[in-house]
């Protein structure tokens, strides 16, 4: 968000907090769907279960070490564009996040179907980061790689920012956005397939492809103490493309 200046008022600043902390915990509500932001309140909050989406580009470093700022820019800008454009068309989206390099969805997920849209945008990524490379290797620019992490649970859903100085904005909070990263993190790297989701995200939708289960492969990874699938699925009709073209 954009700042706007204005004096510290050390004692606004402690009716803020005792605002927020003497608000009652009934005001953060269980519910079933994701609410209207409208709804929201700097005392309240809601708790759903949803399901996170994150995206991690790899080897920025390198990218930015092989690349001058204008070749660099182009990239990044190219990746989260329709990295959002692809999240953005699943009516299940509700929130859309970028943090350099990263972009993240948070979807509404009530039904296993909803969870299986999920994967649906994973692997349509999956397929555009190939199409990407492929247009860039064109332009004498690097290819590039991502990992793709995707996990479902309990999510809390707040606003946030400086009451009264229209500095605000929504905030999730929860597991299943620091799973989803971390499985992410492990995306596309070593062994490990590009897109990666949590065991209780497997678990939901197995049953509703008979190919799924030949499509994602068991891991585990040690560090994070996390059971997870992994595979490199694509999207054939958008493949047809790169077929043609690379």
């Amino acid at each position: 968000m954009q700042t706007n200046y204005q004096l510290y008022d050390f004692e606004k600043s402690l009716q803020r907090i005792d605002e927020i902390l003497n608000s009652s915990n009934d005001n953060y509500k269980e519910v079933d769907y994701i609410p209207s932001e409208s709804q929201l309140t700097f005392t309240n909050g809601f708790y759903v279960n949803a399901t996170s989406l994150f995206v991690d580009l790899r080897d920025s470093t390198n990218l930015s070490q092989n690349h001058k700022r204008p070749v660099l820019a182009k990239i990044f800008k190219i990746f989260i564009s329709e990295v959002i454009a692809i999240m953005n068309a699943n009516k299940n989206c509700k929130y859309i996040h970028i943090d350099g390099d990263c972009v993240s969805g948070v979807y509404d997920t009530y039904y296993q179907q909803d969870i299986a849209s999920v994967l649906d945008d994973a692997i349509n990524i999956n397929t555009l980061i190939k199409i990407l490379s492929c247009k860039f290797k064109k332009k004498d620019y690097s290819e590039i790689r991502a990992g793709i992490g995707i996990d479902y649970g309990r999510l809390l859903f707040i606003k946030t920012g400086f009451k009264g100085s229209g500095l605000n904005d929504v905030a999730w909070m929860g597991n299943a956005l620091n799973i989803s990263a971390k499985l992410s993190g492990i995306g596309g790297k070593n062994s490990t397939s590009p897109i990666v989701m949590s065991e209780v995200v497997f678990n939901n939708i197995k049953d509703l492809n008979n190919n799924f289960e030949d499509w994602f492969i068991k891991g585990y990874n040690y560090n994070l103490n996390l059971q997870y699938y992994h595979g490199d699925v694509i999207n054939k009709a958008m493949y047809s493309w790169y077929e043609k073209n690379c």
